[in-house]
């Protein structure tokens, strides 16, 4: 072999290398992605069925109920054109209520309810986050019928 062929050889390998280093490394950043779907995706199919992603929206007043003796609570997230039902079991937030936004991380049931692992609820009266801003700032910029809430 002349040493030509063998620096072909080695660049060959160093590239076949980086190639499979890097094909690693995306794959294990898309599964590690988090995105973030409003009431009007989930409602639409937009969202995973078997993901974690986010969810975002406002607390409709009314539509919060917790299990009595449990942990268990359920509630409405809505940007005003959809609803989404979500359940979570633990300690919501101290700033968690009615009439707020808030975002929840988890995945779609079968049933269709959204099962919550973790809840975050806004921080002071003027913050909402972002994407939940943005989202309820395009639905009210549509004309849309907000439907009734969801019955539990």
């Amino acid at each position: 072999m002349t040493p030509r062929r063998r620096r072909m050889g080695l660049v060959a390998l160093i590239v076949l290398g980086v190639g499979g280093a890097a094909a690693f490394a995306l794959t294990a950043f898309q599964d590690n992605l988090l995105y973030f779907y409003s009431p009007s995706d989930v409602s639409a199919g937009k969202a995973p069925k078997d993901r974690v992603f986010r969810v975002g929206g406002m607390v409709p007043e009314g539509s919060f109920t917790r299990e009595p003796g449990s942990l268990k609570a359920h509630f409405v997230l809505t940007d005003y054109a959809h609803n989404v039902k979500v359940s979570y079991t633990g300690v919501l937030p101290d700033l968690f209520r009615e009439g707020q936004g808030v975002i929840a991380r988890g995945r779609m049931g079968a049933d269709g309810v959204f099962v919550a692992e973790e809840v975050l609820a806004k921080h002071d009266e003027n913050y909402m986050p972002p994407e939940v801003a943005k989202t309820l700032k395009k639905q009210h910029e549509k004309p849309t019928e907000t439907g009734p809430l969801p019955t539990t």
